[in-house]
């Protein structure tokens, strides 16, 4: 079974030459929509999804705007609004040492340094500076963690399991 990765949302359409806005939900938004890219949008009352390759792409105050190849009209592309563009999983790039994708990281199990289990992380914020991590306790309550090199001591991807050192006030 394919596995898929959300890049963005189409969100309408831009002007009359077939270009449509797109929110990116993607830290890769040059290599992503670059020129000849295959992207597949997965739209709200089709079971597949559809298979679209980059003809252009731009920004334009906060979106990407891109036009598809073979979509030069807007009346071809008002059907692509509230598509979600996902990519498949060969096509995800490999990351520097210390880097991950959120996929990777939610789901995993926060330990402290101590041995106790804190609980799972289902969810990452991105505020600012750093990303918080969004953990549902042991007991139901939310924990936010900031990832940050002197909280988050190790990341092990393949046991789904993070080690963090407790500051004062942190839990």
């Amino acid at each position: 079974m394919e596995k898929w990765f959300n890049v963005g949302k189409i969100v309408n359409t831009h002007g009359i030459k077939g270009e449509v806005r797109v929110i990116s939900k993607t830290d890769f938004a040059d290599e992503r929509y670059r020129v000849g890219n295959d992207l597949y949008l997965f739209l709200p009352e089709q079971k597949e999804p559809l298979h679209v390759v980059v003809k252009s792409h731009r920004t334009h105050k906060q979106f990407d705007l891109l036009e598809f190849e073979g979509y030069s009209d807007v009346n071809l592309v008002e059907r692509f609004k509230n598509a979600i563009i996902k990519v498949p999983e060969e096509q995800l790039t490999d990351l520097n040492d210390g880097e991950y994708y959120f996929h990777q990281i939610i789901g995993c199990t926060v330990i402290t340094d101590t041995g106790d289990e804190i609980g799972k992380i289902t969810e990452i914020l991105t505020p600012g500076a750093n990303d918080v991590w969004v953990i549902k306790g042991k007991n139901g309550k939310e924990i936010l963690i900031p990832y940050i090199d002197d909280i988050v001591k190790q990341i092990n991807i393949e046991e789904k399991m993070i080690t963090i050192e407790v500051m004062e006030g942190l839990l």
